[in-house]
């Protein structure tokens, strides 16, 4: 409807995952970067968590686009599963024309699978979406199928996708063996306001490059406020605001039109969580620099596979080639 009234050749704030429109923030690029490595590199478990609609699946579909020619991915949606169906999802997933019958007869049958996969060059991926969902004893299976491999490496290679309670779900006793196969874990957290900021204007840019200044300031203000820059949260908020922009029949949005849009779709979050947000001041005086993935020691740097296990930010560290290249540029960014 709006479409045609802005000029856009498709609509920019649609919350279905839509890799291309991804926004490659230092959060999500990282999440990325951590995902193509371990998966080139064969390094078994990778668990990326996230609040609703942080990005995951985006990160996820793109991820897609960038890997190499002879990867071949399954994905399982639907997370509410048994041990065996798990199993027989996967064999579908992947294809295979297997017999029905006992766990340990599907298990046989996949890993013959992998096993003739691996012997055609083929890296095998599985990745679970909404893995809070699984049971303390399907997450067990899943630790079991990554014992699936040679004397060199693994067969499959397994990506969790799950919000905040998968985190906590391993802190079980009972899945410690499991926590110690994770090869990398990440966060993906809420944007700051900057990036929040870029967010839009990214999505702007790709369906019309003379529409990034639609909002006005005071109005990215309030969406970052009552999204807590949760992405899927900002593309709901500047959705309904363009069709009322639309509706209104000005191309200007403004803070008034932002009040509205979250009054009438209840967006409204504490005034306390937006404090408690660090400012785009404090988030310029104090820069992070990330692990370049370009650095030569970026596939065999043990502090980064460490981090990664313990699900810390990959920061730049003094190893790094361009360590103090990068700290020139940082404060340069700041001074500027």
């Amino acid at each position: 409807m709006y479409t045609k009234f802005f000029e856009f050749s498709e609509k920019p704030f649609n919350t279905t995952p839509d890799s291309k429109f991804f926004f490659p923030s230092p959060k999500h690029n990282e999440a990325l970067n951590s995902l193509i490595y371990a998966i080139n590199e064969r390094r078994g478990f990778v668990i990326i968590t996230g609040e609703i609609g942080a990005g995951k699946t985006t990160v996820c579909r793109t991820l897609l686009n960038k890997l190499e020619i002879n990867t071949r991915v399954a994905t399982i949606t639907n997370s509410h599963l048994t041990c065996k169906e798990l199993i027989a999802q996967i064999l579908e997933e992947f294809e295979v024309d297997y017999k029905p019958g006992t766990k340990q007869k599907l298990l046989a049958q996949l890993n013959s699978h992998l096993i003739k996969q691996l012997a055609s060059d083929i890296n095998v991926v599985l990745i679970i979406d909404e893995a809070q969902n699984l049971s303390s004893k399907v997450l067990e299976e899943v630790r079991m199928l990554s014992n699936l491999e040679t004397e060199k490496e693994k067969l499959i290679q397994i990506i969790l996708l799950g919000q905040p309670q998968l985190k906590a779900k391993l802190q079980n006793i009972k899945l410690e063996q499991f926590k110690q196969r994770i090869a990398v874990y990440y966060h993906l957290y809420a944007l700051n306001r900057n990036e929040t900021e870029e967010y839009i204007f990214h999505r702007l840019r790709l369906v019309n490059p003379d529409s990034v200044n639609i909002f006005s300031p005071r109005a990215l203000d309030l969406i970052f406020k009552y999204s807590g820059g949760i992405p899927r949260i900002v593309n709901l908020i500047c959705d309904s605001a363009l069709l009322s922009s639309y509706v209104y029949d000005t191309k200007k949005i403004t803070e008034k039109i932002i009040e509205e849009v979250v009054k009438e779709r209840d967006f409204n979050r504490s005034a306390k969580e937006y404090e408690e947000t660090p400012s785009s001041e404090e988030v310029l005086t104090a820069p992070k620099i990330y692990c370049c993935p370009d650095c030569t020691k970026y596939s065999v740097c043990d502090l980064k596979w460490i981090r990664g296990s313990k699900g810390e930010e990959q920061l730049c560290c003094e190893q790094c080639q361009d360590f103090n290249r990068c700290v020139e540029n940082i404060k340069k960014v700041k001074v500027n």
